[in-house]
């Protein structure tokens, strides 16, 4: 049944009565709509579409404030942190434009079910699960046109449009952000969209038997709608087994791996060649292959306004860390620059406003080290590219022995 307000599907699967409510993550009438059907006693139990790091960012605000950037470069999340800082962004944006925090509905229902002791079943896929597996389907050169291309679109000064509006009454913040390439791109599709729908379909089942509920609403986007009531209708399975599957991040390819570790020989043979020829020419390729590297890897530093000590940091890390593919520039530069200028709690506190303009991010001392740990690393990664063009082109005219 389609209900005159919002889009609703009432379904009895295994049992139990679900009432699944499509709604729109800027709509005031969504956020009014959950506070009804919860305050109308029918349900002994509210699924969310949220992931439990989500939940925390919404319950507690100091999340934020306790991220240990030390660890997080390295383990070399910078890009998955500084991905849901795009987004983060993008919510500002709407909240300063229509005076509503995306996901106000969600917000109402987290705050009733504590209210009124209901349980309260979280039923998203973990964010960075989904960006994990986004990336896994794309290439080098496709990851990083992704986020400039997000990056760009979520930081833009004009307003949002029309278009995303619709978008997000369909939708949540995350799938619009990817909707004009995810629509033609089954890449994009498969992780973002499809995928999620059949995980939100069976962590349901787990956690509905998990607490024992028989009447339960279903709090998601409306874009949800269709492919969750299929995959509830459709795939018998066991759920724990489709949850094992769609939570796993693919290993990075074999032969992404094998030719990352050729290239390195192969400029490594070209250093010994070189002085098999001459010592000359030996320090040579390795004096071109240093200042390269270093040097573009030093002027992706200096455009990040990264400190002066790190930028002779990445100078001088660069030539190594681009031979060795367990460490990155990145994490180098990144550590320096967060050693001498320490965060500050307010830097903390208004991270998430500053991330909403281009300035912001270089102004807030924790976003600076982020983008400092990227444009390093690009640099460094266009050095080796270019460097080992020059590595190519001094070999080939050097006198053989």
């Amino acid at each position: 049944m389609v209900d005159a307000i919002e889009p609703r599907r009432d379904l009895v699967i295994d049992g139990v009565e679900l009432t699944l409510l499509g709604t729109a993550h800027i709509s005031r009438a969504s956020a009014e709509q959950v506070h009804k059907l919860i305050q109308s006693g029918d349900y002994d139990g509210v699924a969310v579409e949220l992931c439990r790091s989500r939940f925390n960012a919404l319950m507690d605000p100091r999340t934020l404030a306790q991220m240990d950037l030390f660890s997080v470069i390295r383990q070399n999340r910078v890009y998955m942190v500084a991905a849901n800082l795009v987004l983060a962004a993008y919510q500002q944006r709407l909240a300063d434009q229509f005076g509503i925090e995306p996901g106000a509905e969600q917000r109402v229902a987290l705050r009733l079910t504590k209210e009124q002791n209901l349980p309260l079943l979280l039923i998203d896929r973990e964010i960075g699960i989904t960006l994990k597996r986004i990336a896994a389907n794309l290439g080098w050169w496709k990851r990083a046109g992704l986020f400039a291309g997000l990056l760009s679109a979520m930081l833009s000064s004009e307003t949002v449009t029309e278009d995303e509006i619709e978008r997000l009454k369909e939708g949540d913040v995350l799938e619009t952000a990817f909707a004009e390439l995810a629509a033609d791109r089954r890449d994009l599709y498969v992780p973002l969209i499809e995928e999620r729908d059949r995980y939100i379909a069976a962590k349901l089942k787990r956690e509905v038997a998990r607490v024992g509920a028989q009447r339960v609403l279903v709090v998601l986007g409306a874009g949800h709608l269709k492919g969750v009531t299929a995959a509830l209708e459709h795939e018998r399975g066991d759920p724990t087994a489709v949850l094992t599957e769609l939570e796993q991040v693919p290993p990075p390819s074999r032969w992404s791996q094998v030719l990352t570790w050729t290239l390195l020989l192969v400029i490594l043979a070209g250093f010994a060649y070189g002085f098999a020829v001459s010592p000359e020419l030996g320090l040579d390729l390795l004096l071109s292959w240093a200042l390269i590297t270093g040097g573009l890897s030093a002027l992706g530093t200096l455009l990040a306004a990264g400190h002066p000590l790190t930028v002779l940091a990445a100078l001088f890390a660069a030539p190594l860390t681009t031979l060795n593919p367990a460490i990155g520039a990145g994490m180098i530069t990144g550590a320096v620059e967060l050693y001498l200028r320490k965060p500050s709690v307010g830097d903390f506190s208004r991270l998430r406003a500053d991330v909403a303009t281009w300035s912001g991010w270089w102004r807030n001392r924790v976003s600076r080290v982020l983008v400092v740990f990227v444009l390093s690393s690009l640099g460094a990664g266009l050095g080796t590219y270019f460097a080992s063009l020059q590595l190519i082109k001094q070999l080939l005219g050097a006198e053989l022995p």
